[in-house]
């Protein structure tokens, strides 16, 4: 496998999940202009939300399935098209049905692109996995602090959602041209029996993880997504938080390889999840400039969340292979999807009753987002048990881990 081979396929995987993350902060920039121009309420905008998220876990199954057979260069075939029509028919989109079915296909690519390029890793730094996997996913942060900054000044200037959705086709047709001009290496150091893959997945182990990166995701997207209806009327630039969690983010996960091998996976996904709990706790609590302090402590809390979750399996469970690094995000993204509409109901449900007991509109709007956020530190509370449980099995758990080398093959 030739080095120059690793070096731009990896270049080029980046670049697809800068696509992949512009998608999800635009559409949390552009989320109040859409219910505008539709007349959607958050509810209705939390099912648009969820397309996204659905749409995701679909090509994880697909992908992970069929990884084997089609390999990741036809995956990425698949995720290039999908991303080329969906952002288009959003662009031109007609009303809430069009969103729903654009919103699916970007959900379709996004998923296609993890599908893909997790394994590719994988197996390319075969020493370094968990290290290696947190380099490629900085730039999920790294590209929404790219899409957050673009939607905020694209606002500033008065340039409208449509105009936001088509500057991602740009990095889309890049790095289509990086993937099909590179020849993609055979895979060596994973499990590529799929009837393997599947037996592999009838694990405790699996589901326990699986149901874990169900809360960890949420945790991490659910207050994401909703950035800008939650904190929009706290007296502080929604966008701008967004911006700054995801670039320490981003940060965190260059610089992850020394805390991972100190702690190893079960120990940072234990810490992420209790220092998220406090942040989520903090933000429903705070008000005004605290709430960028806030912010920073959810920013290292999630920060490690998705890319341990998938180097956990991948060392773990080496031979659930690309399927069962698939499956696990596409369980993150499912219950994802399937929060959007709630949270959306909790927004809704809050302004109502803010409303009804004489508050005014602005103020309706802060009270239902603290109430959100409220119901949501719930979710990595729940994770700071699990992990807790897994914690104390570490022992046991490191005797069929696969062996990693700090610092190899980066």
């Amino acid at each position: 496998m030739e080095n120059v081979n690793k070096k731009q396929l990896f270049i080029a995987a980046c670049i697809a999940l800068i696509v992949t993350a512009m998608t999800f902060a635009i559409r949390a920039g552009i989320l109040a202009d859409l219910g505008v121009q539709f007349n959607l309420t958050d509810t209705q905008l939390g099912w648009v939300n969820s397309m996204a998220f659905w749409g995701f876990p679909l090509a994880t199954i697909f992908g992970g399935l069929l990884y084997n057979k089609l390999g990741a260069r036809k995956l990425m075939i698949l995720a290039f098209v999908s991303h080329l029509i969906g952002l288009v028919m959003t662009i031109f989109a007609g009303g809430f049905v069009t969103l729903l079915v654009s919103s699916f296909l970007i959900g379709f690519a996004n998923g296609s692109v993890e599908a893909a390029c997790n394994p590719l890793i994988a197996d390319m730094y075969t020493n370094n996995r968990t290290t290696m996997l947190n380099k490629f996913h900085v730039w999920f942060p790294g590209g929404i602090v790219i899409g957050a900054l673009v939607s905020k000044f694209m606002t500033d200037f008065g340039l409208g959602w449509q105009l936001q959705i088509a500057i991602m086709l740009i990095p889309t047709l890049i790095y289509g041209y990086l993937f099909f001009k590179q020849e993609f290496p055979e895979s060596q150091h994973i499990e590529t029996d799929t009837s393997v893959n599947i037996k592999s997945l009838i694990n405790p182990l699996f589901i326990f993880i699986a149901l874990c990166m169900t809360l960890s995701a949420t945790s991490e997207l659910g207050v994401q997504q909703w950035v800008e209806k939650i904190l929009g009327g706290s007296g502080v630039q929604p966008m701008l938080i967004l911006a700054m969690v995801t670039g320490i983010m981003a940060l965190g996960r260059y610089f992850a390889g020394p805390l991972v091998h100190k702690l190893n996976p079960i120990g940072v996904l234990l810490m992420s999840s209790i220092v998220t709990t406090i942040a989520i706790y903090s933000l429903s609590v705070m008000d005004g400039p605290m709430i960028y302090v806030s912010a920073v402590l959810f920013a290292l809390g999630v920060c490690y969340f998705w890319p341990t979750t998938i180097g956990f399996v991948s060392e773990y469970l080496p031979k659930t292979g690309a399927l069962g690094m698939s499956l696990v995000g596409g369980a993150g993204m499912f219950a994802t999807g399937i929060w959007q509409p709630v949270i959306g109901s909790w927004l809704d449900k809050g302004r109502e009753a803010a409303i009804a007991s004489g508050a005014t509109a602005d103020v309706a709007e802060i009270v239902a987002g603290k109430a959100t956020l409220s119901y949501m530190v719930f979710f990595p509370l729940a994770l700071v048990v699990l992990y807790g449980i897994l914690f104390f099995m570490r022992k046991k758990l490191e005797e069929r881990r696969i062996p990693q080398i700090q610092g190899a093959d980066s």
